[in-house]
């Protein structure tokens, strides 16, 4: 049975529920994804960077370049050019390992340590706005069936 869907002011017909819950997901994504670009936005920081400083916060002896890339939520093909301008803003810092020369870890610098800290407080209060009218339950609920998703296409 085919269900018709809202795409903006328009009807259209879906072919199935998967594609209904897929447009969904994504209409959802990208208008969550705007609130927290918007706060990300006062400290000149993309989506993509901030990731790669929690992901540096939460290992604090440094990272390889291909380690970083694998726990990023979102793909960037060009991660080196990524970790570039963090080092160059002084967030991040990179050296080559002693043991291994062809090995380069990742810290998080200080001041990266700092921009977080400024920014945590902001992202919580942003992440409430948009998701706190849920309940604790049913976002409980909403993160298992996400999981559920995530882990048939992996």
């Amino acid at each position: 049975m085919r269900k018709t869907i809202r795409v903006g002011r328009q009807r259209r017909t879906a072919a199935c529920p998967e594609e209904t819950a897929f447009l969904d997901l994504l209409r959802t994504t990208d208008m969550l994804s705007r609130g927290l670009v918007e706060v990300l936005k006062t400290e000149d920081l993309s989506a993509t960077q901030y990731n790669v400083l929690r992901i540096l916060r939460g290992a604090p002896a440094g990272l390889p370049c291909g380690e970083i890339a694998s726990r990023m939520i979102t793909r960037d093909p060009d991660i080196t050019r990524l970790l570039d301008r963090l080092e160059k803003r002084g967030l991040i810092s990179r050296c080559r390992e002693t043991k291994d020369r062809r090995m380069v870890m990742t810290r998080i610098a200080p001041e990266g340590l700092k921009l977080l800290a400024r920014l945590d407080e902001p992202v919580q209060a942003a992440h409430r706005r948009q998701l706190g009218h849920l309940g604790r339950e049913r976002l409980g609920e909403l993160t298992e069936l996400l999981y559920a998703a995530r882990s048939e296409v992996s």
